[in-house]
This record gives C-alpha cells, sequence and structure tokens, in this order.
C-alpha cells in the first residue's frame, strides 16, 4: 500500500519514491507509488497537482484498495522518480480547509448553527450552515472571533485513533469509517474527524473575510476567503475603490454619495428622455399619417430605431386613425407588422406564413407581430414582398 506522506506532513512538496506499478487506459498513464504527498480529491477540498520526473500531474484518484493512483500524460523513464507537487496550491488549501473548520466551529459554538457542506473552488470558498435566517450582526460577530483565533495562533493537531479512543472525544460529528480514523483537533475549540491537509497553526491561516452571506432554502451559505486569497480580494478592492475615488476626485468614503447623486440624475435624464423620446414619436406619428394616401398601407425603414421605438410609434398611429404598419429597424435587423384591431389582416398568421421563405423567424398575434432576419439582405427582400402583398390586400400603397 502507498504510504501517504500528506498524513504524517502536510508541508512536504518534494520527495523521491519508486514507482510500484503503471498502466495505460484512454491513452493515459496511472502511476503507483511506494510513497506520494500527492492529496487525491475528496471531503470537500481539491486534489493536488505538480509533477513526477518532470511529467506534470493531472489528477490524484483513488483505487478500491485506497492506493493513490497519479494520472499523467506519458510513462517516466525510470522507475525511481523525483517528485514535486505544486506548493503554492497545496499551501492555498491547507489555508481555505484550516479556515473553514475554524469558521465552522465559531459558527456552531456562537450561534448553534452546524455546518452541513463544504466546497473549495478555485476562487471561493463556502460552507452551507442550518440555519435560514442569518444577520449581518452575526456576519460580524463571527468573522471577529474567528480571525481572533488567528491572532491567538492557536495548534492544530492530527492524529488517528481508534474506535474505542474516539469514544473519549467530544468530536464534532461521528466519521463514516471504523478504520483510519483522522482527527483534526484546533487546540481548544473542536475535535473534528477529516481526511484533509491542513495548516500546523491557526496563524498560518492568515485571515478569515465573509464576503457574503445567501439564503439557501431552509440554510444559510457564507461565502468567505482565507490567507493569500482574502489579502488579494482585498487588493483588487482597494485598487477598484482608489480608481473610483481618482475618478470621481473624492475621498473613498464619499464614493457612495457620489454614486447616488448620479443614478439621481440619470434618472431625471432618463425622464426626461422618455418624455421627449414620446413627443417625438407623437409628431413622427402625424408626419406619416399626414404623408399617406387614405387606407394605404403604412411602410418605413428605420436606420437608428430601436424594435421598441417602433412599438411606441405604432401605438402613436394607432391612438390617432385606424392604420396597418409595417415597420423596419435596420439597427436590429427585425421587423413589426400591426394595426389598431380594426383592420382584418391576422398579423401573427401573415408572418408565420411567410417569413420562413426569407431566412426569417417571428410570430405574433392578429394585431401585432414582430420578426427577426438573418441577414439585412433576407429582411429587406421580406419587406418589398410584404409591401407589396399587404398594399394589394389593404388598398393602394
Amino acid at each position: 500500500m502507498t504510504k501517504k506522506i500528506y498524513y504524517e506532513s502536510s508541508k512536504v512538496s518534494e520527495w523521491d519514491a519508486k514507482v510500484l506499478d503503471i498502466f495505460e487506459e484512454e491513452g493515459f498513464y496511472y502511476i503507483l507509488l511506494d510513497e506520494t504527498a500527492f492529496y487525491p480529491e475528496g471531503g470537500g477540498q481539491p486534489g493536488d497537482i505538480g509533477s513526477i520526473d518532470g511529467i506534470p500531474v493531472l489528477e490524484i484518484s483513488k483505487n478500491e484498495n485506497e492506493d493513490i493512483l497519479h494520472k499523467v500524460g506519458n510513462s517516466p523513464a525510470s522507475l525511481f522518480v523525483h517528485c514535486k507537487l505544486d506548493w503554492e496550491r497545496r499551501f492555498d488549501h491547507m489555508q481555505q480547509h484550516s479556515g473553514q473548520h475554524l469558521l465552522s466551529a465559531v459558527c456552531r459554538d456562537l450561534f448553534n448553527a452546524n455546518t452541513v457542506s463544504f466546497h473549495l473552488g478555485q476562487d471561493i470558498v463556502s460552507i452551507d450552515i442550518d440555519t435560514p435566517s442569518w444577520t449581518d450582526v452575526q456576519t460580524v460577530e463571527t468573522e471577529r472571533i474567528a480571525n481572533q483565533y488567528i491572532y491567538e495562533n492557536r495548534k492544530l493537531l492530527t492524529y488517528f485513533v481508534s474506535e474505542d479512543q474516539l469514544k473519549t472525544i467530544p468530536v464534532v460529528k461521528m466519521p463514516t469509517v471504523t478504520e483510519n480514523i483522522r482527527i483534526v483537533e484546533i487546540e481548544g475549540i473542536e475535535f473534528n474527524p477529516c481526511g484533509g491537509t491542513h495548516v500546523e497553526q491557526t496563524g498560518e491561516i492568515g485571515i478569515i473575510k465573509i464576503l457574503k452571506t445567501e439564503k439557501q432554502k431552509e440554510s444559510t451559505r457564507l461565502y468567505f476567503k482565507c490567507g493569500l486569497r482574502a489579502l488579494n480580494d482585498y487588493t483588487d478592492s482597494l485598487t477598484l475603490l482608489s480608481t473610483l475615488s481618482y475618478k470621481f476626485n473624492t475621498g473613498r468614503i464619499d464614493i457612495l454619495n457620489r454614486v447616488e447623486r448620479l443614478e439621481n440624475e440619470h434618472d431625471k435624464l432618463s425622464m426626461a428622455y422618455e418624455k421627449l423620446k414620446l413627443e417625438n414619436m407623437e409628431f413622427l406619428a402625424s408626419s406619416l399619417l399626414a404623408n399617406r394616401e387614405d387606407g394605404s398601407l403604412i411602410a418605413h425603414v428605420f436606420e437608428d430605431h430601436t424594435l421598441k421605438d417602433l412599438q411606441l410609434l405604432s401605438s402613436a398611429i394607432h391612438r390617432k386613425e385606424s392604420s396597418l404598419l409595417l415597420f423596419i429597424t435596420l439597427q436590429e435587423q427585425k421587423a413589426l407588422l400591426s394595426h389598431d384591431g380594426t383592420i382584418s389582416i391576422h398579423c401573427g398568421q401573415f408572418f408565420r406564413e411567410w417569413l420562413s421563405s426569407h431566412n426569417g423567424k417571428g410570430g405574433g398575434n392578429e394585431k401585432s407581430a414582430q420578426a427577426g432576419f438573418s441577414s439585412r439582405e433576407d429582411m429587406m427582400a421580406f419587406y418589398t414582398f410584404a409591401v407589396n402583398k399587404l398594399g394589394n390586400a389593404h388598398g393602394n400603397t
């Protein structure tokens, strides 16, 4: 059986090993070593990566005998190999996993909120705690106490116990295994059955920062970062704040006030813009009606108007007179066909009948239909066809 170095020390990053077995499967090689520090994915913690004799290790897994298999793209030339794991990744996982144990312990001790799941992602770490209600005050207090334990630099001890020994330890939860029971103890805080890799003292976690909380049915999800991840996140946030402070020519503390003023100004401008747009639509509606012959189809191609603009325009026209409208927006490559309900043409049916022959897609109801086209050429070909077809059906164009 492979000797698991990470159980003796989580800080071993380079070692020499002997290849016990190697086999090929689906173009990859799987190596069994006599000893390894590569940790396989499990317990919410991702597996390690690194190299064996310079060959990248792609994945670490366990077989049915609990041996560690190292997935690589090429077979090493020698049975005696030098192994090296990605220490930066490993230490990051140690910080996040140990931080999770500490954060979960504080949630439980302060608010009787037990952790029901744990996720260690490439960027964000999260735990789900078994309480549907969680306040900002609880977040602040949990974060404060967790970081206080970090400052106290308490020891993290890992060791194996027997079933009998387990009965004498106040573990957070009973393990599902009956052999090779491994305990992770945070001095004076908790005893937790866990097979993951951890730091040796809480000070190595660096810092715990809770980023946000989110309700999840009957639980609450806490998103957080530890150590270097938290520092990098702070650096990114500070850079953003400094950029905004420079852009607004104000102190960081006043940025929110400046944003609120900009929002108010934007809302006022938006209201004024919408008012002008409606007035423009009323004017354009009158212009289009004035330039048509009685009973004729109103058809027009617009360069810059959106479909929403054309819908506003059609409503303005329908309020003034009974009319059949066919509008095209070149900006969005869409068509609109509509009337006020007094004309015996089913807009949706017309589109469904003729769009496919012009590579268009769309539909609608009796009074209004819209369509989109894959190209401007197809759209204009349909427009020409529809003008002739609808003009003949509704009167002279």
